[in-house]
């Protein structure tokens, strides 16, 4: 239970960079690259054993954390078009009712069973997230970007799915870290090709605050990983639970650190997403 809730600190605390970004007037793309490469490197010092770089391309999850390293960059980059094409709130809604799709994966791929309380407490999560993140205005959206959200519940559901996956069919537990350092520098490295290919059209520039703001990002985003990977790996609860607990905790404490750090204001439906959170969570974890 300590590994999900660390998780769940770190992964609100991700939101608190982001935030942070606009402020210090980090450029977020090119600090998500710097984030990958830093989370990389950072994980290989949780690893005990010597690294051979030669034999990793040998592992049996080389190729699938490749392919995930993949999904990360690319639900990232969508995340990003769908917050400023169409709003935070609906890319914050999308990417967190995602929670479905490694709940039911669970139920179909590890025969976890889901009781009747706990699929109530599910569907409170989803109704919970929803009302947390409305605002207290109208959003006008072109009906082309509606496939956005779209893919990005759809992306985002991937990437929760095919990290318990891909830990629980290939990756033994020693290897955690070193399983880290791939799924992170792959990212990184798909991410430079974009950038180096866009460059064509947009000159590169190097701006020491999208390092450093990179350097923050990665550190906290490796920490996300793996206590998400540690807490999927006890036996305290099954997979849904943990996917269910952990993405409307986060939205929970992400909403309590926009009240107090950035003075943000609630509307009454917020509060009742709120409310409706804390219930979810208590009839998942305890059922």
């Amino acid at each position: 239970m300590i590994d999900l809730i660390l998780c769940i600190l770190f992964s609100s605390s991700l939101f608190v960079i982001f935030k942070l970004y606009n402020t210090y007037k980090v450029q977020t793309l090119f600090a998500i690259i710097t984030n990958y490469f830093v989370a990389g490197i950072f994980s290989t010092f949780f690893y005990e054993e010597s690294i051979q770089l030669s034999s990793i391309p040998e592992k049996s999850w080389f190729l699938p954390t490749v392919s995930l390293g993949f999904l990360f960059i690319t639900v990232f980059y969508i995340t990003a078009r769908t917050s400023q094409e169409i709003g935070v709130s609906v890319a914050s809604v999308a990417s967190k009712m995602s929670l479905v799709i490694p709940v039911l994966a669970g139920v179909m791929l590890y025969k976890e069973e889901l009781g009747g309380i706990k699929i109530i407490g599910i569907v409170l999560a989803l109704i919970a997230v929803y009302f947390s993140s409305l605002k207290n205005r109208t959003i006008t959206v072109k009906t082309g970007t509606l496939i956005l959200p779209l893919l990005l519940f759809i992306g985002s559901g991937l990437v929760d799915t095919s990290i318990k996956y891909i830990q629980t069919t290939f990756v033994p537990k020693h290897e955690f870290p070193l399983f880290s350092t791939v799924v992170f520098s792959s990212a990184g490295i798909f991410g430079v090709l974009f950038i180096l290919i866009r460059s064509f059209k947009i000159p590169l520039k190097i701006n020491y605050r999208n390092i450093l703001g990179g350097i923050v990002l990665g550190i906290f985003n490796y920490l996300t990983l793996h206590f998400l990977l540690r807490a999927l790996q006890n036996d305290f609860s099954d997979s849904s639970s943990i996917f269910t607990i952990n993405n409307v905790a986060t939205v929970l404490f992400s909403t309590l650190l926009g009240i107090l750090l950035f003075k943000e204001k609630l509307i009454p439906k917020n509060w009742i997403g709120i409310g409706l959170a804390v219930i979810s969570i208590i009839l998942v974890a305890l059922f």
